[in-house]
């Protein structure tokens, strides 16, 4: 029996002979490769500086410390998000405040952000959920409105675009963060991004990434020769590795094809399943062009007889492992001790009931596809 993830990675020849080149070069880390995979980022995106990090976690993390967050502060995120777009806020000792989503998109709703600005809010980091662009210009007015910053979680959205711009351009926000993940459109492994226009954020996050260091002779307060380094600020080891940014630098030349592939996965089930009263999909709207990463499947339980569980459980024995994006972060156990509890996001908990995320990788066949309907056809009963 074939089995069926939710996300894979797409590993070709081409990438593996790229590892293979880093491997056998003089560096295994903090190489050339490093740089290469930046200038290729910046490249797509438009961006003027890329620092590429161990994973999306830590560039949500040094994202913040590039901000200067700080005790007492308050940041806004959306709760129907991974833990890390709220955890890195933690970090740094702000104060997570989450704003409910629009239940057509699933993102961040930008009417919910601005009921939840205070004096005290520094940053607002939007979520482009399942690789659907936010409403950035919305979002941009807000935060210009009231002097706030913008960190784009796009930890999913590599390879979409925002009324013509690519995601990753820092065109409606101070930075972008990236994932590389290998249930995501590229992967390095493991692996992260931050993106930005600006020299002085750029500047930060090469030394947050590093131990708070500089060998830059225009930063040094002294220099005694070429070893002399400088720790000017506390920071962390977040580096990447030449061997994952030789990786990523040949998955970023395949970008193009995995987006018209997801593209096109995702219109296949909506053909094939839109039109059953069972089931219905998240919009797309207009001002974007969507790198898929996830495929959520809304599922109406006023018509459908089974649980979630039962339905889970009985996709798994046909060799279907879906996945649910995500379980509303203020419900978690953590957050309950931060003051909140299940009710105060209704719309994120209502989206969380009845979703679950389809298969969606590069590698999956047109065949593949309509088994895996035929099958969702049969158990959701």
């Amino acid at each position: 029996m074939k089995s069926y993830g939710y996300g894979h990675q797409s590993i070709s020849e081409a990438d593996i002979n790229a590892v293979i080149k880093a491997m056998r070069s003089d560096f295994l880390t903090q190489g050339p490769f490093v740089a290469k995979f930046e200038e290729a980022l910046c490249q797509y995106t438009g961006a003027k500086y890329a620092v590429v990090v161990a994973n999306g976690t830590v560039a949500l993390h040094l994202a913040m410390l590039a901000l200067e967050i700080e005790p007492d502060d308050e940041v806004i995120t959306s709760p129907n998000t991974f833990l890390a777009s709220a955890n890195c806020i933690v970090y740094v000792g702000g104060n997570v405040k989450f704003a409910d989503i629009d239940l057509t998109t699933a993102n961040i709703d930008p009417k919910n952000i601005e009921k939840q600005i205070t004096p005290k809010t520094k940053a607002i980091i939007p979520v482009h959920f399942a690789g659907q662009p936010c409403d950035m210009q919305s979002i941009q007015n807000i935060a210009k409105k009231h002097n706030i910053k913008i960190v784009e979680d796009a930890a999913h959205a590599l390879g979409s675009d925002y009324k013509n711009t690519k995601i990753g351009s820092c065109n409606y926000s101070d930075l972008t963060t990236f994932s590389f993940h290998p249930v995501k459109t590229i992967t390095t492994g493991e692996g992260g991004a931050i993106m930005t226009n600006d020299k002085e954020l750029y500047e930060k996050l090469i030394m947050f990434r590093s131990h708070g260091m500089t060998k830059n002779p225009k930063l040094l307060h002294k220099n005694d020769g070429q070893w002399y380094y400088e720790m000017q600020m506390l920071g962390y080891n977040g580096r990447m590795t030449d061997i994952q940014s030789a990786l990523g630098i040949s998955q970023l030349k395949r970008i193009n094809k995995f987006k018209a592939k997801r593209r096109k996965i995702v219109e296949t089930y909506k053909t094939l399943l839109g039109n059953d009263k069972r089931f219905s999909f998240l919009d797309e709207k207009t001002y974007s062009e969507t790198c898929f990463h996830l495929c959520p499947l809304l599922v109406n339980f006023d018509v459908v007889k089974k649980s979630k569980r039962e339905i889970f459980t009985d996709l798994s024995s046909c060799g279907i492992n879906l996945q649910v994006h995500y379980i509303p972060v203020h419900t978690q156990p953590f957050y309950k001790d931060y003051g909140y509890k299940t009710g105060d996001f209704p719309l994120s908990e209502k989206y969380y009931e009845k979703t679950m995320s389809l298969p969606l990788y590069a590698d999956l066949t047109t065949n593949d596809v309509k088994y895996i309907v035929k099958i969702i056809k049969e158990v959701v009963k």
